[in-house]
């Protein structure tokens, strides 16, 4: 009898871990989740060399000391051409504050025309051997790396941004 009474209080114990452990949710990650794709937060960002739509050669290096925002995109992403707008008010308030190199990860396309067509004025670079997009472990569109002066990822944003995020990021 008190076996049956023992098992039956074990049975139950266990029965209420698997229910309470059924029950609990995992937390969503947020959007800048260094789990998800892309170098994570607090590494150096790998220098690299890209021309822009001039044709002249510009290194990440060549910002060392200033703040960048690294931005990766391409000419037929809707939410890529949502966060423009942004971006260049962003590069138009910050002035010497903030860089911003928008890297295009689809060069075949009309860059220049699409930079045209919604008044960007902000460095554009072309990856056309996706050399930059692959160090950078880019999966997803857009994606945003906040750099600081001494070259170190600050933060990491997937997803179209506003400017308020960009300002939060940049630190203005």
């Amino acid at each position: 009898m008190i076996k049956k009474i023992f098992a039956g209080i074990v049975l139950f114990g266990l029965m209420t871990v698997a229910i309470v452990q059924a029950m609990e949710k995992e937390e969503p990650r947020p959007k800048n989740d260094d789990r998800l794709t892309g170098l994570s937060v607090g590494l150096k960002a790998p220098d690299f060399e890209l021309k822009n739509l001039k044709g002249e050669t510009v290194k990440l290096s060549d910002y060392k000391g200033q703040k960048v925002m690294l931005n990766f995109w391409a000419t037929w992403c809707p939410p890529c051409k949502a966060e423009m707008p942004d971006m260049q008010k962003f590069y138009t308030e910050s002035g010497d504050n903030n860089a911003i190199l928008a890297i295009n990860i689809d060069p075949e396309y009309d860059v220049a025309g699409f930079a045209k067509e919604l008044g960007l004025d902000f460095t554009i670079l072309l990856d056309d051997q996706d050399k930059v997009n692959t160090a950078y472990k880019i999966l997803t569109i857009p994606t945003t790396f906040f750099i600081d002066e001494d070259g170190i990822i600050t933060h990491k944003h997937l997803s179209a941004m506003s400017i308020e995020t960009m300002r939060k990021y940049s630190g203005l």
